[in-house]
Parts: C-alpha cells; sequence; structure tokens
C-alpha cells in the first residue's frame, strides 16, 4: 500500500490533528525531562554526593541522545515515524520501572541506567516528533508550529516539578538536619525510606507511558517528507555530503550550547536555593518560575513568528538577553539572583524552536540525518551542567580553605559558577547573526 505524503504546503486543517498529537507528545517529554529539577536535590541526599556529581542526574538522561540519536534515525528510517514514537513510548516505561529495584537498593548507578533508559526513548520521540513538526506546514512558520510545542512541553514541565518536588523534596530540610545526629544504622534506614519514595509515582509513570505508546501507535498520523533540495542548474555540483552544509554543524554546536544553558536554567534552580538558604518546600517551586517563564515566551512567540519578526531575529534577541541576563546572576544575590536564573526561561524559549528550521533548511534529502545530528546536540544538558557543578564544587573548597564558612562558601560558589553561562550564549549570538547563512546561497 502507497502511503499518502503531506506536503508543506498542506491545507491547515489537515495538520490539526497531527499537531495536537504531536503536542501531547511533548507534554509527556516535558514532563519527565523537568522532574530532574527535583532529582537532582532529592538523589543528592540520598547518596550523599556532591554538587557535580548529582548533576550526573541530568548527564545520565542528556547523554543518551548521543548515544541514540544515530540509531534512532536508523529506526525511524526502517518503521517511520509513528511506529518510532509508540516505541519511544514503551521505552521510557520500562525506564521507570528499574526506579524501583533502585530505590530497593538505593544505588546510585542503577537510578542513573533508568534516567539514561528512558532518555533514550526520548531520543527516539524527539528524533521522530521535532522533524515531523517541522516539515508538517510551510518552514516560514515552522517556528511557530515548535512553539506551540513548548509550551505544551513546559507546562508539562512546570507540573512535573511541582508534583514531584512535592513528593520527593516533603521534609527533606527536616530529614538533613536528622542526618548528622543519628548512628549509622539510623541514617541508613532514614535514606532508605526516603529512597522508597520514588516507587509510586514511577509504577504510575510507566503505567502512562505505555497506554500512551498503545494510542500513538493507532493514531491518525499521516507520513510528512522535507522538500527536496533544489536542482542543480547546469554547470553546477549538487550537494552529495552532510559535510557539505556548514551552518547545520554550527547549527548541532549552538543546540548543544542551548541545551546546556536551559539544563542549568532549569535543573539547578532548586539546588541553588537551597544553597543560598531557602527551605526545599520554597525552593521547589523555582523551577516553576523558569518554565512559566518559558511558556509566556512561547506564546509571545507564536503570535510574532514569523508575521512580526523572524525565526533569526527572535534567536538574536534571546542571545542578547541571556548575555545580559547571565551578568545579572553573578552580579547580584538572594533571590533576587533566583528571579534572574528563573529569567532565563524567557531568554531560552525562542532558542530551541529558531534553531531547529534554521539549521534544517535547504537539507532536503538529507534532513533526518540532520535531524539525528541535531538530537545529538541535546547531549550538552549532559556535560555543560556538571561542569557547572564541578565549577561550585572547586570554588567551594578554595573559599573554604581561604576560611569562609561553608554556608557562605556554598551561597558564593553556586552563584559563581554560573559564569558557564556567559560564553554559551555568545555563542548563540554569532550563529544568530552569521552561522545560520554560512555556505547558503543568498536569496
Amino acid at each position: 500500500m502507497v502511503s499518502s505524503t503531506i506536503s508543506p504546503s498542506s491545507e491547515k486543517k489537515n495538520t490539526i490533528v497531527p499537531i495536537l498529537i504531536i503536542a501531547s507528545l511533548f507534554f509527556v517529554f516535558g514532563f519527565v525531562t523537568w522532574i530532574n529539577g527535583a532529582l537532582i536535590p532529592f538523589m543528592k541526599t540520598i547518596n550523599e554526593l556532591t554538587s557535580a556529581q548529582s548533576l550526573l542526574v541530568a548527564s545520565a538522561s542528556y547523554i543518551s541522545f548521543v548515544v541514540m540519536a544515530l540509531p534512532a534515525s536508523y529506526i525511524l528510517a526502517k518503521i517511520g515515524y509513528k511506529k518510532g514514537m509508540s516505541l519511544g513510548l514503551f521505552i521510557m516505561g520500562l525506564g521507570a520501572l528499574v526506579f524501583i529495584p533502585a530505590a530497593e537498593a538505593r544505588t546510585y548507578w542503577m537510578f542513573l541506567t533508568g534516567i539514561f533508559i528512558q532518555g533514550a526513548g526520548m531520543t527516539l520521540l524527539q528524533t521522530a516528533s521535532n522533524p515531523y513538526i517541522t516539515i508538517l506546514g510551510p518552514i516560514e512558520s515552522a517556528a511557530k508550529r515548535i512553539s506551540i510545542m513548548g509550551i505544551c512541553n513546559k507546562i508539562a514541565g512546570a507540573l512535573g516539578s511541582l508534583i514531584f518536588g512535592s513528593i520527593l523534596l516533603s521534609g527533606i530540610d527536616e530529614i538533613k538536619e536528622k542526618l548528622s545526629l543519628v548512628s549509622t544504622t539510623e541514617k541508613a534506614k532514614l535514606l532508605d525510606t526516603m529512597a522508597d519514595s520514588v516507587v509510586a509515582p514511577y509504577i504510575t509513570m510507566a503505567m502512562v507511558l505505555f497506554v500512551l505508546g498503545i494510542l500513538i501507535r493507532k493514531a491518525p498520523l499521516p507520513d510528512v517528507e522535507a522538500e527536496p533540495i533544489e536542482e542543480a542548474k547546469e554547470g553546477e555540483t549538487t550537494k552529495t555530503s552532510i559535510f557539505q552544509f556548514p551552518h547545520l554543524w554550527l547549527g548541532v554546536l549552538t543546540l548543544f550550547m542551548y541545551v546546556g544553558v536551559e539544563v542549568i536554567a532549569g535543573d539547578t534552580i532548586i539546588a541553588y536555593g537551597i544553597a543560598l538558604g531557602f527551605p526545599a518546600s520554597d525552593a521547589k517551586f523555582f523551577t516553576t518560575f523558569t518554565l512559566l517563564a518559558m511558556v509566556v515566551t512561547y506564546a509571545v512567540g507564536a503570535f510574532l513568528i514569523p508575521k512580526y519578526i523572524s525565526q533569526a531575529l527572535a534567536l538574536r534577541a534571546s542571545a542578547v538577553l541571556g548575555i545580559l541576563l547571565s551578568l545579572c546572576i553573578v552580579s547580584s544575590s538572594g533571590f533576587t539572583s533566583i528571579l534572574f536564573v528563573a529569567a532565563l526561561g524567557i531568554a531560552n524559549a525562542l532558542v530551541w524552536p529558531a534553531i531547529w528550521p534554521l539549521t534544517l533548511k535547504g537539507l532536503g534529502k538529507f534532513t533526518k540525518i540532520a535531524s539525528a545530528l541535531l538530537v545529538m546536540a541535546i547531549s550538552g544538558g549532559a556535560i555543560i551542567p556538571p561542569l557547572y557543578g564541578k565549577f561550585v564544587d572547586t570554588n567551594k573548597a578554595d573559599m573554604l580553605a581561604q576560611g569562609m564558612r561553608e554556608v557562605a562558601a556554598n551561597a558564593n560558589a553556586t552563584t559563581e559558577g554560573y559564569w558557564i553561562l556567559l560564553p554559551c550564549y555568545i555563542f548563540i549570538l554569532y550563529y544568530a547573526i552569521i552561522g545560520h547563512k554560512a555556505g547558503l546561497k543568498k536569496e
């Protein structure tokens, strides 16, 4: 049977149902991704970790995009977008189930394994859904569609952060105080009890993911194909290799930088608040501040792009704002500094939806492999946040060696760690101004 193909010029009414279905997938991996903000301080406590070690929670999730992106591209070429999305949900469900034995053993590497497996499933989902929504309509309005997906993603992330923050961080301040006073045996019992709190929510998550996997398999999703590369005129040569698109490779590196700063903004803010002396009962809301800032900006972007501003202009404005906010974070303290971290959600919101269409422009038959490369760039979330954590640990050790009190050293070192954001936003600005045009013909 020959499958029907929807071109980018298809009527809007034919894409509403597919857009709603893909939006539900963005909701799912938004929920799963952004609970890391609560998992990081939780894992740090139950496994008695340093800041750098605790941020391996983010690494385990995002490094899967390096390992699985190209295999995911191969899988999608064999089974198609819809079956690939369904399979991705099933894999995420299996990863959620790994949390059960991990909690029983209270073993960090087992938790990281579960997170990695979930990341592998999300890789398959991302590799399918991002190019799908990009080429489902005109490339000029792709950022608008991806912005709508971003709203679903971040609303889900805000809900996930609140729900899991309430479950995992409930009473964590009291438990941390008790840990320094009780015997080794009592300490182990307290931590075991705390670890068991992940079992019920992850069983529920697994069941929901399995059901969604079945529903997506039966969903009415049409096939889509990218616009072909323009035929070469007489005397010209066609593009024969993915290496002939410098704007793609610069886009991959830009996305790598972006995901790193987005993860830092969303996943470190709770731990940052705790380091500054805020109780966990208050700090658990801080990731939600970041995500709500992104949701509002996504909505603005969906309205403005491409009718009033271009995707490139949105990217330039986002990068400049990111640079300014990074400087504000390291130059301030207390709740003001936390608000500046949350405001990074405004700077970050339109970067992802702008980078994808700018990078995929003109790639034609290379779109699927390029999408896999872009998904691999999500590994920025695995590498840049632990570097932030390493800076925090190193700075804290230096400050303690100089005689600073631990509370002050922890707060100051955590704030200074945000210097890592600056070079990332500078590179994003370069891509927004120059990099996205590299190697492309002037229109």
